[in-house]
């Protein structure tokens, strides 16, 4: 039995210090130095490289100490450490007393413990953890505080000319010894102690003044204290913090270092922040092993009625009771009792009636669930879904053509409608942010109302604009028929809308982005696209609401038309339809709204507001001008025909090389403004006209008068002989006095 004894005790002293090895290891990195004397060395502190891995054993810069025959002290400076607290993230240092004395010999002698004083704005006096004192007869202290390229000073004075009953042995209250507050974020500090009168009426009794910061409970004023203070230093406690980012800005840039089981807290010292383990942990949060679990069970910290009773968890434990008792085994709530049968029964009915609500609530789920989906299937076929199904499975790659999206994809690509994320609302409806299972971002349009009527139209709409593509148009991707209102699912364009840039710039800070070369591309682009709508798509689409919100533009400032709530398809054998009046005031053709007949022109009206809209970025209509200028269009026509038209185009867009550009461009919007709708021209020619600009625009280097004899103006034109599509020559005379000229005849036969 006796080798077995003995082998038992070799193992208990292996776990016993096993067990301490353990924990030392979670207060330093591997290799590295634990101790200076009696002080330990928590990482993030540290002493040197460790002599294992080589690398630092401390966290940074700020935490580099060194240990001098048992002394602790930072690695730049002499100031001894007598203790680091990794829970408060705070450190006691031995602080030199600044002393002011009377030498009979050579007069007045100051010392000044500047060395002693930290020259970093890492550490900050604990203004919780320590006051400022002054003790002297003939004395006034200063603690001085540099930071963000100022002085901050406090401190007290004392004054009394002789002993006095009035001095009392361990009270520094005024008199022979005071003492202040210390305010919060103190840093880069020095201490100065001074004499008012050079001890003229102390001398004999006080021949020094003496000024210094010590921690709560350090120091106790004597009487003795006033002819000699017996400490060179006094031990004061400072504040730290890791890093220079607050917890939320650490967390977010991934530089933080709070370590598993352990929770960012926010720093006494300023900048920076600490780690603190989180309750029912203990360690070391800074050390890559973390803070471990605390066994309440093991420990007695815990509340069950015996150490058996209690079941250890992560960060916490519970308590329970045997077999055969309840309650719920703590000491402070009855403990354990012994089982009775009644609540048994008791516990056995009521699962009864709970298994039957359980039940018959799962019935009435069923059956709601069942009606809800019903529900959708009379939606879709009221919507026309049967029919968008017949006619996509007659044409090859319909599942590239349309895609039909269920209720509940587009319910969670929205969160449920949240209105959080609406991009917009219109006449016709809402348009909400949403986010695909693929994540992919689209735009979702859920309509206001819908005519049961033109369901077969709005089908045949939803079929052709899928097919639409084109670089300067917004695609609609698919539709969703299972709601009351269908709703349309188009490619999200994140940059804003054309109206924003024009006129919301000081908000957005985009003068510099929206110059006459990009203002003029824009055109160019939604021109192209009107025109694609107008004559390339396989049935004429009139847009019927052109305007600058509907122009949306990407990172790049490319134009993509969007809003197809009011457009109508053209079919081919009409040239014109019968439609109530509907768009936008400002923007609306007034031939439209005599006659109620929708045409292609109409558009080209309302692309021609846009037109002005980007040479003078003024609102269509604004009831903040006078009357006469209430409407842009009317406004701006009259002081061009007045030839008055750089009264009206924004300053900052002119300049001596695209004046003529901006005239054309401005005779070009005149001509989209003509009452007349058949005096207009097409998009076609708008498109083609902005296309020549720009191209005019790339090649600068070519001489003018070449220019306008070698240059095709792409619009009809009243003069003797202009280029027209097709052409293969061009003439002199359809240069810009002759546009000029026709617009200005036009204005006179228009009124």
């Amino acid at each position: 039995m006796e080798p077995v004894a003995m082998v038992l005790m070799v193992v208990l002293v292996i776990l016993a210090v096993t067990a301490a090895m353990d924990d030392n290891q979670t207060q330093v990195l591997e290799g590295c130095q634990s101790s200076c004397g009696e002080i330990q060395i928590p990482y993030p502190f540290g002493v040197g490289k460790s002599s294992k891995t080589g690398k630092n054993c401390y966290l940074s810069e700020r935490f580099n100490l060194v240990c001098t025959n048992s002394t602790l002290h930072r690695d730049r400076g002499s100031i001894p450490i007598i203790g680091i607290n990794i829970t408060k993230g705070q450190v006691d240092m031995m602080i030199l007393i600044s002393k002011s004395c009377y030498d009979k010999d050579s007069g007045p002698t100051i010392t000044i413990g500047i060395e002693s004083w930290l020259r970093t704005t890492y550490y900050t006096i604990s203004s919780m953890d320590n006051k400022f004192i002054s003790v002297g007869c003939d004395t006034y202290g200063y603690l001085n505080s540099f930071f963000d390229g100022a002085t901050y000073s406090t401190g007290c004075l004392t004054r009394c000319y002789r002993e006095s009953t009035i001095i009392v042995d361990g009270k520094c209250s005024g008199i022979g010894c005071c003492q202040v507050d210390i305010p919060a974020g103190m840093r880069n500090n020095t201490v100065q102690a001074f004499s008012f009168e050079n001890f003229n009426r102390s001398l004999g009794f006080n021949n020094c003044s003496y000024a210094f910061v010590a921690k709560h409970g350090n120091y106790t004023f004597s009487k003795d204290h006033l002819e000699n203070l017996p400490y060179e230093r006094m031990p004061v406690v400072f504040d730290w913090s890791v890093g220079n980012e607050r917890c939320e800005e650490s967390l977010k840039s991934g530089t933080n270092v709070c370590k598993g089981n352990s929770n960012c807290e926010e720093s006494e010292a300023g900048n920076g922040y600490l780690c603190k383990c989180k309750e029912g942990y203990q360690g070391n949060p800074y050390h890559p092993i973390g803070c471990i679990d605390i066994d309440e069970c093991k420990t007695g910290k815990h509340k069950c009625i015996s150490e058996s009773n209690c079941l250890n968890t992560n960060g916490s434990y519970t308590c329970f009771c045997p077999k055969g008792q309840t309650g719920n085994g703590t000491k402070e709530q009855g403990g354990c009792q012994h089982q009775n049968l009644l609540p048994k029964v008791l516990i056995g009915a009521s699962g009864g009636t709970i298994a039957v609500v359980v039940a018959t609530s799962l019935f009435i789920l069923t059956h709601q669930k069942r009606k809800h989906i019903k529900l959708k299937q009379q939606y879709f076929k009221q919507n026309g879904g049967l029919m968008l199904l017949q006619q996509l499975s007659t044409r090859e790659e319909s599942s590239q053509i349309t895609q039909i999206f269920t209720s509940e994809e587009l319910k969670k690509a929205t969160n449920n409608y949240d209105e959080n994320l609406i991009l917009g609302r219109g006449g016709y409806g809402t348009v909400f942010k949403g986010f695909l299972d693929n994540n992919r971002i689209v735009a979702i349009k859920k309509s206001k109302i819908v005519d049961q009527s033109q369901t077969e139209q709005f089908i045949n709409e939803v079929i052709v604009l899928s097919q639409i593509n084109h670089r300067n148009i917004v695609k609609l991707l698919g539709c969703c028929l299972e709601e009351e209102v269908p709703l349309l699912v188009y490619e999200f364009v994140n940059n804003g809308t054309l109206f924003d840039f024009i006129h919301n710039q000081i908000q957005n800070n985009v003068n510099n982005l929206l110059t006459w070369n990009t203002r003029l591309r824009i055109a160019a682009e939604a021109a192209s696209a009107l025109s694609y709508l107008h004559s390339a798509a396989s049935i004429p689409i009139i847009h019927r609401d052109v305007k600058s919100a509907n122009i949306l533009l990407d990172d790049n400032y490319t134009a993509k038309v969007s809003d197809f709530g009011a457009s109508r398809l053209v079919p081919l054998d009409q040239q014109a339809l019968a439609t109530m009046v509907q768009g936008t005031i400002g923007y609306l053709d007034p031939e439209y709204m005599q006659t109620s007949q929708l045409t292609e022109k109409s558009d080209v009206y309302s692309f021609g507001v846009v037109l002005v809209e980007l040479l003078t970025s003024e609102k269509p209509l604004s009831f903040d001008r006078t009357e006469e200028k209430r409407s842009l269009a009317l406004y701006f026509l009259s002081y061009l025909k007045e030839d008055r038209l750089f009264e009206v185009v924004r300053v900052d867009l002119l300049s001596e090389e695209n004046k003529q550009e901006i005239e054309e461009v401005a005779f070009l919007a005149a001509k989209c403004l003509r009452l007349n709708g058949d005096e207009r021209p097409s998009m076609k020619e708008v498109a083609m006209e902005l296309e020549g600009l720009q191209l005019m625009q790339k090649h600068r280097w070519i001489n003018g008068n070449k220019n306008l004899e070698e240059t095709c103006y792409l619009l009809p034109s009243s003069s003797s002989k202009t280029c027209e599509y097709g052409d293969s020559s061009c003439h002199k005379n359809a240069g810009y006095d002759s546009i000029r000229d026709q617009v200005l005849i036009s204005f006179d036969d228009g009124r």
